[in-house]
């Protein structure tokens, strides 16, 4: 019987040792389990701030993608100077047409005039010629008038 009470305290002093070490264990899995959700929320966090991070260099990119379609264009035109060089000699050029255009205005308007007084002359020479042929013709008249009628 004593060897049965010595069993039994022993089977108790067991299941006793097992249950302390199951508690533990619980309590160590506790410990695990919170471990794990602290992990996962913090896992959620770092996986928010990435997604932020894409977003942000999703941006980058875009603006930069932006800026150099930009800067081809740009470089597609001449710089402020040259262009302003261009400009300037644009105007030069323009001013010196100019003078050519009034100068060959002058002209024209003089030949105009030269050419209106050549038409005046020519017609007054044409009423002229044209006075004569009539003052010739009227001599001529007279005179076959004279031959044919002899002086008394």
């Amino acid at each position: 019987m004593l060897s049965t009470l010595s069993q039994c305290e022993f089977s108790m002093g067991k299941t006793l040792l097992v249950y302390d070490m199951n508690l533990r264990e619980m309590e160590n899995y506790e410990k695990i389990y919170k471990e794990i959700e602290c992990s996962i929320a913090g896992a959620h966090e770092k996986i928010a701030e990435c997604k932020k991070q894409i977003l942000q260099a999703k941006r980058i990119r875009k603006n930069r993608q932006e800026y150099d379609a930009l800067a081809k264009v740009i470089q597609h035109h001449p710089d402020r100077h040259e262009t302003l060089k261009e400009l300037e000699a644009l105007g030069k050029e323009l001013e010196h047409l100019s003078h050519i255009k009034e100068s060959v205005e002058d002209k024209l308007e003089l030949r105009r005039k030269q050419f209106h007084v050549l038409l005046s002359t020519i017609h007054e020479l044409q009423q002229t010629l044209e006075n004569d042929d009539k003052l010739s013709e009227v001599d001529e008249t007279q005179e076959s008038a004279m031959e044919a009628d002899p002086k008394p």
